[in-house]
């Protein structure tokens, strides 16, 4: 069978697709990946075929797709909630098509279409990688859900050792992600953070490192880190609120500070602080003392168990969803229904 997968150009809307279209390619299926040039080398360096569409760069619209579709005839097309292009072009070339979510299904009004409304791609499956205890309940209740298990990625890298090798203080992860980061939030994050007796790693994502100033020792500033492979062995992490992050330290019950800056990123903090397993802090809240007491009741030490608690429930929850490889072994019946 030949998979068409299709997404924006940004980490944080292809990479939630990797780990099925991996597992479709290791079903022997034949898989292709249509998105701009920006994420071209982890798609490679996983086999996926990656092309360019038309003159797309970061948005695939419906006439970038449609001569790939008449070139490639995939039997099924994957695409996800940021390109609704992408499934109007695969519905009017009677491909069957599904879309996969990159977490909880966000709201309107960020600058995105919700899947759900679009009258002519509406009723297709979803392939959905947020646990239902944190999932929109209307969306649980109407919507055709493929449930897939979330399955962190990150280009592979060689860990410091400081990240497996410490000393008995908590290892804290900051990031803002690659979108929302600004180097006054990221510089009043780190000065918040410096103040506890922890190792702070900090993913300086689009602030360059010489802008955040004088750095102390125990905190660890790098452009880019593994986040995938780093998460497992933190005991905290202050971030955005992006889905793939948020996501990302529930799969391994880590709880989370959560600095919401746009796009879903209120609606995921509501949530997972709803559930417990983080603590927020608005716009308007956030200041070095603040962040650095929050992060202080969420960590063991300071009895932010009950945080941790509610954070690894969530994680067992996601354990219990079905593997990239189990539902790419049913893709041939979504295929076959469309």
């Amino acid at each position: 069978m030949r998979v068409l997968f299709a997404s924006l150009a940004s980490v944080g809307h292809t990479y939630p697709l990797i780990p099925l279209a991996v597992a479709a390619r290791d079903a022997g299926h034949e898989v292709h990946f249509a998105a701009g040039t920006e994420v071209r080398a982890p798609l490679a360096a996983n086999g996926l075929r990656p092309f360019r569409p038309g003159d797309a760069f970061y948005e695939v619209y419906a006439e970038d797709l449609e001569p790939e579709l008449a070139r490639l005839r995939p039997d099924l097309v994957v695409h996800e909630w940021g390109l609704p292009g992408a499934a109007i072009a695969a519905q009017r070339a009677g491909v069957p098509g599904i879309w996969h979510g990159f977490g909880r299904l966000f709201p309107d009004g960020i600058g995105l279409e919700l899947p759900t409304s679009i009258a002519e791609v509406a009723g297709r499956p979803h392939v959905d990688i947020c646990p239902p205890s944190l999932q929109d309940r209307d969306f649980l209740a109407t919507e055709r859900r493929i449930e897939l298990r979330p399955v962190p990625y990150s280009t592979p890298a060689p860990l410091p050792t400081w990240a497996s090798d410490r000393a008995s203080r908590p290892l804290i992860y900051l990031t803002l992600g690659t979108a929302f980061g600004t180097t006054e939030l990221l510089r009043t994050a780190i000065a918040g953070l410096a103040t506890l007796d922890a190792q702070v790693v900090v993913a300086a994502g689009r602030v360059p490192p010489e802008q955040l100033g004088e750095i102390a020792d125990h905190v660890t500033v790098q452009p880019w880190v593994p986040q995938a492979q780093l998460l497992p062995h933190v005991d905290l992490v202050v971030h955005h609120g992006g889905s793939g992050t948020t996501l990302g330290a529930l799969a391994v019950g880590v709880p989370q500070l959560l600095l919401p800056q746009g796009a879903d990123q209120f609606a995921n903090a509501d949530a997972v602080s709803a559930a417990g397993a983080a603590l927020r802090l608005l716009p308007d809240e956030v200041n070095a003392d603040a962040i650095a007491e929050h992060t202080r009741r969420l960590l063991p030490r300071h009895g932010g168990a009950a945080h941790r608690d509610a954070a690894r429930a969530i994680a067992e929850e996601i354990a219990r969803m079905p593997s990239p490889a189990a539902v790419a072994h049913r893709l041939p019946e979504y295929a076959e229904a469309g």
